[in-house]
């Protein structure tokens, strides 16, 4: 028996399983293939690791294959998916950093890609096709709670400058001076509570007086207009009467020459009387026209001249 040949076929035969085990661990012949993709990330991606899980909405397509730097702005990472060919990554797809339970390990969740998107390609000068990214829960919460914790301390500081010593001690001044008034106005309550039922009867006093003054002026109004309609009267009769002097005047002369020499006298007198009245009357119209009420309530007194006195006498 050959020991050398029954050797080499036990070799060859346990190199043979130790291939055939290694394609079936690297899936054999359902191996499925993977494109890669690019995701920049401006956060950071503490907790992922290589051959972390990519997800899209929760089903597992993929894998982290690298985590770099971006050289060219130290603030971002570059992220490289290997992704399950036929995976529909579209323009408006979007990758989040979520952690997973408790455990805190961080992986990748796709989402987005309506129906209709066109297909994600690659745009120079980048040779993969870029995945667009979206602020991780933790980092919006940093956010949220950075501008909270910035307004709470512009807050605190606007305290602290409103409570300064000089402002407590106004505000110390103005609560001094609101008791010194409370304990005034609880002292005189019973001169306030007369103060407060007079000023109520005034007022009803004055809608009473409000409501009796309307008949009043009223009144008022139809006795100017009964003034004015005896103004003008007078005025008419005024005129009536002057026409008459004049008239009569000529009548006089004419009587006069028949007459003679002896009654002329006595008739001159009687025309220098008439034209008296006659003035009397003129001068009676125009105080009526000017002032209607006069004939009710008299003439005004003239007002002293210079030099008289209340008694008509001239000062010395």
């Amino acid at each position: 028996m050959n020991f050398a040949l029954v050797g080499a076929f036990v070799l060859a035969l346990g190199a043979a399983l130790i291939a055939g085990v290694l394609w079936l661990a690297a899936g054999g012949a359902s191996r499925t293939a993977f494109d890669l993709y690019l995701a920049i990330e401006d956060e950071s991606v503490a907790g992922l690791n290589l051959n972390a899980p990519v997800k899209y909405n929760g089903v597992d397509v993929g894998k982290v294959r690298d985590i770099s730097l971006d050289v060219a702005n130290p603030e971002r990472v570059r992220l490289v998916f290997a992704i399950q060919r036929g995976t529909p990554i579209k323009v408006d797809t979007v990758a989040v950093l979520k952690t997973q339970g408790l455990t805190g390990i961080a992986y990748f969740e796709l989402a987005g890609g309506a129906r209709d998107a066109a297909t994600l390609v690659a745009k120079p000068p980048e040779e993969l096709p870029q995945i667009r990214t979206k602020p991780s829960l933790s980092a919006r919460l940093e956010n949220v709670l950075g501008h909270v914790l910035t307004q709470l301390d512009n807050t605190s500081n606007n305290l602290n400058a409103l409570l300064s010593d000089t402002n407590r001690a106004a505000f110390s001044h103005i609560l001094a001076d609101i008791a010194t008034l409370s304990q005034t106005l609880a002292a005189r309550q019973t001169t306030i509570d007369r103060a407060i039922v007079n000023a109520g009867r005034v007022m009803d006093n004055g809608a009473q007086a409000s409501s009796q003054l309307g008949p009043v002026l009223a009144q008022v109004g139809r006795s100017a207009d009964s003034i004015e309609r005896l103004g003008a009267e007078a005025a008419k009769a005024s005129t009536s009467a002057g026409q008459a002097v004049v008239g009569m005047g000529s009548d006089l002369r004419g009587l006069s020459t028949a007459i003679g020499s002896e009654t002329l006298p006595e008739l001159r007198g009687l025309m220098a009387e008439l034209s008296v009245l006659s003035a009397t009357l003129r001068r009676l119209s125009e105080q009526t026209e000017r002032n209607p009420a006069s004939l009710l309530t008299g003439a005004s007194p003239v007002p002293n001249g210079p030099g008289e006195t209340a008694n008509g006498d001239a000062k010395p």
